[in-house]
């Protein structure tokens, strides 16, 4: 089907299974593209919803979930960077939301479920900067007066973990490594936990 549609464009880059970049700059995804709604359904375990993170540099799409079912009023926070080798999926795919849902469920966490620009139309350090701006946006709400009022009431900031998946693995990892730096602006002792 692709390839009819592109009979006259040929073929610049393919890397099987994830995208196809043709030369006339035109990329087809070839997973991760499935997009899920959030959970508002007020029986489920868990409850999500989407935002859209403001910062100095970017605007950033999240998603957010948060256990329903308990009497907890805050959870330790856990802030994901998802999978797909820095140029597939999101959050908002099936396979993250469905793995964040139980998650959340089990471990009883508030979670959010970060977005990045993704290679190839925004080459690294792109994937860095968004994921490293929405670090601090959720850092801001430490003192639980941030704009998101999930964060605000039930984010407990002693307790944060990065988690990660593929390409997020290497996100979390460098993220860490950056945050723990005296000189990153961010204080994890004071700030994170």
């Amino acid at each position: 089907m692709e390839e009819k549609e592109h009979s006259t464009n040929l073929i610049a880059h393919d890397f099987p299974g994830h995208i196809r970049v043709f030369t006339d700059g035109t990329i087809h995804r070839l997973t991760g593209t499935d997009v899920v709604p959030p959970s508002t359904d007020p029986h489920s375990v868990v409850s999500s919803k989407d935002i859209t993170l403001h910062t100095h540099s970017n605007i950033i799409p999240a998603r957010l979930y948060l256990p329903t079912a308990t009497t907890t009023t805050t959870f330790p926070l856990l802030i994901y960077f998802h999978g797909g080798g820095f140029c597939c999926s999101s959050p908002f795919s099936t396979t993250y939301h469905n793995y964040l849902t139980v998650v959340v469920a089990d471990a009883k966490v508030l979670a959010v479920s970060v977005s990045y620009r993704l290679a190839p139309e925004h080459p690294l350090p792109a994937a860095y900067e968004d994921s490293w701006a929405a670090l601090q946006w959720v850092a801001s709400h430490r003192s639980n007066n941030g704009l998101e009022p999930w964060l605000n009431n039930h984010a407990d900031f002693s307790r944060v973990f990065l988690a990660r998946d593929n390409a997020g693995a290497n996100i979390a990892h460098n993220l860490a490594m950056f945050a723990g730096d005296s000189d990153s602006g961010l204080e994890m002792d004071h700030q994170l936990g």
